[in-house]
């Protein structure tokens, strides 16, 4: 082998770890500062999802939600007047309950060691796993914001988006129109409110049915009776029909049916420039096959390392809803 092709291998294998690591974190990060913090919030995500299996969206939401708006420092938990979790986008989120379990538990095992960050880093990675998802790795490391404000929250992508909107928000982090796709493709479990879509089953168009043309015109009455035009805005209702618990491709083939709920959603089918990805994860003839349960957790990865803390920046919470 030339030194040229042994040159080349080396590079690629340090940007793989880069990728990996990230700005800072790395996987194992509490190997010997605090060895059992992974299997803590582990056993934590595991006994509140025996009784309740809706945390397990409502944690990687909120993960999502969190690295969006200041990067991933945990931002998202704290309390307080006109901080993140006051805001119109995170009003419905869940799983507060969980994280701060958690971070009770590690507290008494290991005192001001593992960063409320991590712990909703590692709780989303889990959430996936016991919705019969892949695992994936999750680098740590990660250190807690000390500043959570509602007005930072116009960075998250919202249900009436377009595709370019939505790419450029998340090139704004490093994340491609794969990324997106991928991760949007985390909407195959939970659920949404009708608040958010029914505008797309009456009066949408003046022709027709009135629906939105891109949903399914056999789905439309369907959807209709679920959620009436003068009905309960709050009536919650799945992201993916027939597999809202199972964490799998089934939401990519609800788009390519027209079938998917949000605007934002179904827009990745009936743009050009995100259908080939969506085509790619069901295995369309002629295209290169990507499987979803892998390439969401190297999107994961990658999203779990915008603008992380790291070092002597931010801090570790001793209680994750208050800064220290």
């Amino acid at each position: 082998m030339s030194q040229k092709i042994v040159l080349m291998f080396l590079l690629l294998a340090m940007v793989g770890t880069t990728m990996v690591q990230g700005q800072g974190t790395r996987v194992g990060f509490y190997a010997t500062t605090c060895r059992r913090a992974e299997s803590i919030v582990r056993a934590t995500v595991q006994s509140h999802f025996t009784s309740d299996s809706s945390i397990a969206p409502g944690l990687l939401r909120m993960h999502f939600h969190d690295c969006f708006v200041n990067g991933c420092d945990a931002s998202i938990l704290i309390d307080g007047a006109n901080t993140e979790k006051t805001a119109g986008p995170n009003l419905l989120l869940r799983g507060y309950d969980v994280i701060a379990d958690a971070k009770t538990q590690l507290e008494a095992e290991c005192p001001g060691v593992v960063s409320c960050a991590d712990i909703l880093a590692l709780a989303a990675r889990d959430s996936v796993v016991l919705a019969n998802g892949l695992t994936w790795s999750v680098p740590t490391g990660r250190r807690d914001g000390r500043v959570s404000l509602a007005s930072d929250t116009s960075n998250l992508p919202g249900f009436t988006d377009s595709v370019d909107v939505q790419k450029q928000k998340f090139a704004a982090f490093g994340l491609n129109a794969q990324d997106l796709v991928t991760l949007v493709g985390g909407h195959t479990i939970g659920t949404t409110a009708c608040q958010f879509f029914r505008y797309r089953l009456y009066n949408f168009t003046t022709t027709g049915n009135g629906a939105d043309p891109s949903i399914n015109p056999s789905f439309v009455s369907q959807l209709q009776t679920l959620c009436p035009q003068n009905g309960d805005g709050s009536r919650r209702i799945a992201l993916d029909t027939g597999s809202q618990n199972r964490f799998d491709s089934s939401f990519f083939s609800n788009l390519r049916s027209g079938q998917g709920i949000l605007e934002s959603d179904q827009k990745l089918w009936t743009d050009a420039t995100t259908r080939t990805f969506v085509q790619r994860f069901l295995g369309v003839r002629g295209l290169a096959g990507l499987t979803f349960g892998a390439e969401f957790g190297r999107s994961m990865v990658k999203m779990s390392n915008i603008g992380v803390k790291t070092g002597t920046n931010g801090e570790i919470r001793r209680v994750c809803s208050a800064i220290n």
